[in-house]
């Protein structure tokens, strides 16, 4: 059975984001992200955090944050 559960609004998003939430948002695959979580803040990726030694996590508002920077380094480049 699909997974009918597609994060595709803010408001369907939780407060802390996993790969998958993101994923759904952009409409990238979780592979991208991954990637995008293992770049520099600096060189556009996406702030997160870990969880133990392995799983990394997502703030909402970090998010929404990295979101507004990208637009605006479109609309200035």
């Amino acid at each position: 059975m699909p997974n009918t559960n597609k994060h595709t609004t803010w408001d369907s998003l939780p407060d802390t984001l996993t790969a998958q939430h993101i994923s759904e948002f952009l409409g990238i695959s979780r592979r991208r992200v991954y990637e995008l979580f293992q770049m520099n803040v600096k060189d556009g990726g996406i702030p997160n955090f870990k969880i133990g030694s392995v799983t990394k996590r997502v703030d909402k508002a970090d998010f929404k944050h990295w979101i507004a920077l990208k637009k605006e380094e479109q609309f200035h480049a």
